[in-house]
């Protein structure tokens, strides 16, 4: 009893919040738009590419042993 008292309580203070003004909120639509830039300067920021074949050797090991944990994890009793 007491317990639904409170729930009605805070559910009836929850209603009592401030609903937020909509229409007070900025539109997009008035910024102007982001400037296109050539595809040759947005490559050369870019760079070069960070993955190696250490990296992916790496990303292989980790992905079996995830694998191996997974299986283990599977086969195992689910403890009370």
């Amino acid at each position: 009893m007491r317990l639904a008292l409170i729930l009605a309580t805070m559910a009836a203070l929850a209603g009592c919040t401030a609903f937020p003004e909509v229409e007070a909120r900025t539109s997009r639509a008035d910024e102007p738009a982001p400037p296109l830039l050539p595809l040759d300067e947005l490559l050369a920021r870019a760079g070069t590419p960070t993955v190696t074949p250490e990296t992916q050797a790496s990303l292989e090991a980790r992905a079996a042993a995830l694998r191996a944990r997974a299986a283990s994890l599977q086969s195992a009793p689910a403890e009370p």
